[in-house]
């Protein structure tokens, strides 16, 4: 054995199980060194952040060890799938910066399942039942106690072809038959006790049409698949750790009936398992997913409060951010719950540095400078990101007239209230120093305008000008700006964890998950951003235009504060 110096181990332990075990693999020369993965999802519904964490593993192990990734869909049940789901995958893991080697569907491979199917009924090792699915399961016994042989498991074996060919036409019946493995009914293992291997669904096929009646089951068709592809390294996750007995089981026999065939092959998929993602104040499961969307509690598949993948894009959570945090959490044999504060981090730290610091004001209350000129304009410079130079400038007009926010003033403020307050002074930021010298009120005692004099001497970058004031508070003109709608978004549940909680999931639906102000206003330069563009609004958070946006309205996400204040509210 050679003995690995200190700093090999040291790289070795920053491998994640599965690297280590496909390092193991290459070291023994399995599958001849060659490196082959694969991403399967059910074009079912939309991709979600925990479908992030397989596709960051399938094809971050193919890239690291020049492998390839295919895309693979494993369309087995038309009854639920449909091309929508299909394109919205294929970008979803372009987006996410990822390339395949190939696209393949299950679907491609029906024939020579339904051939193989034939072969093990020929052997004696599939039949078909019917009974019906209650039955079945009650005979299945418990993991102590071994099931019941069905009353049709010795049935003949011409009569089963028989059977099983008229699963596949239109008079077949949904529900009266199914094929079953003939495999070990004491078996400890639950899946290996005559598992379903094909079920009759009359639903037309994104892909196929009518052609199919009988449609494999997934444990039948995913590791044929796997093997029909060359796949060396099937990663799924931890609820497919019983899965597996009978998934190399089924490999076994398909390269028995390869060999009676005359196929010699010196490479067979080998199953690896992962913990799954879960976050805090939310659900992955695709059912309830599909219940938020059906029963409009959401707006749509990509609402940017949901967890898939194009929600979060439409949020403005980039995809660096998205990859960081799966990064950070890692990959293990162990199930957690992972809080949705740290994918929050993730976002802020990659968003900081490459977003565009631009004003704008969410709760606007009138600011006039009572000695500026009237109809004097100046254009002041404002950085457009702090943490990279080369993304320059850009110009925001300063007037007479401003809006600041509302809770940036105080008439009687505290002695540690740094923001506007009568007969204080703060820096109007990348402009003037002003001082407050009172307010006017309505009626009913709100403050309608508040008057400041601004010292000409203070301009920012003028020589001189930097005497320290302890507030500094952004603004936009209010002859030039832009209206807007801002949309802050928030968790979509109020409990930690829905997904344990036993009330209905929709009781537990967070009521200001979603707050639409429809009075604010921005700087005319955000008018030449684009939805994606990552924009910071000084002193409030991270925002991104909306696809809502037209011509004449101006619609941004929140797509996460400065600062995690939700932990703080809920304490």
């Amino acid at each position: 054995m050679v003995e690995k110096t200190g700093t090999e181990n040291e790289g070795r332990k920053s491998l994640s199980f599965v690297e280590q075990m496909i390092e193991t693999d290459l070291a023994e020369n399995k599958n001849s060194g060659k490196i082959q993965t694969r991403f399967p999802p059910e074009p079912n519904g939309y991709l979600h952040i925990g479908h992030a964490k397989a596709i960051c593993m399938d094809f971050g192990v193919a890239e690291n060890y020049n492998g390839v990734c295919n895309l693979r869909f494993d369309d087995t049940n038309p009854s639920k799938e449909d091309t929508e789901y299909v394109d919205s995958i294929l970008n979803d893991i372009q987006w996410l910066g990822f390339k395949w080697g190939n696209v393949y569907y299950a679907s491609d491979y029906f024939q020579q399942l339904w051939d193989f199917a034939v072969w093990m009924i020929k052997k004696g090792l599939a039949y078909v039942d019917e009974q019906s699915s209650e039955q079945i399961a009650a005979q299945k016994g418990t993991p102590t106690t071994p099931g019941i042989n069905s009353p049709y498991r010795d049935r003949p074996v011409e009569e089963n072809l028989r059977l099983f060919a008229a699963m596949n036409t239109p008079e077949a019946v949904e529900g009266a038959m199914v094929l079953r493995a003939k495999l070990d009914m004491a078996n400890p293992n639950m899946h290996f006790r005559d598992p379903v291997m094909y079920r009759i669904i009359h639903t037309p096929h994104h892909r196929t049409g009518t052609k199919w009646h009988a449609y494999p089951m997934y444990d039948f068709a995913h590791g044929q698949s796997d093997f029909f592809e060359g796949v060396t390294h099937s990663i799924c996750t931890l609820e497919f750790v019983p899965h597996r007995p009978l998934y190399d089981k089924f490999v076994d026999l398909l390269l028995e009936y390869q060999a009676e065939s005359g196929i010699v092959s010196d490479s067979r998929p080998r199953q690896i398992e992962f913990n799954r993602l879960n976050l805090t104040y939310t659900v992955m499961s695709k059912r309830k997913l599909h219940t938020l969307v059906d029963e409009h509690l959401v707006n749509g598949w990509d609402d940017p409060r949901m967890p898939t993948i194009c929600g979060m894009r439409r949020r403005g959570y980039s995809a660096q951010s998205i990859k960081n945090f799966i990064r950070s959490i890692g990959y293990t044999k162990f199930d957690a719950l992972n809080d949705y504060a740290l994918l929050e981090a993730a976002v802020r730290d990659d968003l900081n540095a490459c977003s565009c610091r631009v004003s704008a004001v969410l709760n606007p209350v009138k600011l006039i400078i009572t000695n500026y000129p009237e109809g004097k304009t100046e254009e002041m410079e404002a950085v457009n990101n702090p943490e990279n130079e080369n993304d320059g400038t850009h110009s925001i007009t300063f007037s007479r007239e401003l809006w600041i926010e509302r809770d940036d003033f105080m008439e009687d403020a505290p002695k540690k209230f740094f923001r506007m307050s009568i007969g204080k002074e703060v820096r109007l930021k990348n402009a003037y120093i002003v001082k407050c010298v009172g307010c006017k009120k309505n009626l009913d005692g709100e403050v309608e305008e508040i008057y400041a004099e601004y010292d000409p001497l203070s301009k920012s970058g003028m020589e001189g000008a930097n005497r320290k004031v302890k507030g500094t508070l952004h603004w936009v003109s209010v002859a030039h700006c832009l209206p807007a709608e801002v949309r802050l978004y928030d968790r979509l549940f109020s409990v930690e964890n829905p997904a344990a909680d036993e009330r209905d999931f929709r009781e537990l639906l967070n009521p200001t998950s979603l707050t639409v102000l429809d009075n604010c206003y921005v700087e005319q330069y955000v008018k030449q951003k684009q939805p994606g563009d990552f924009l910071q609004f000084q002193r409030i958070g991270y925002f991104t235009l909306d696809p809502d946006t037209t011509a004449d309205k101006l619609v941004f996400n929140r797509t996460v504060g400065l600062k995690d204040t939700w932990a703080k509210m809920n304490k």
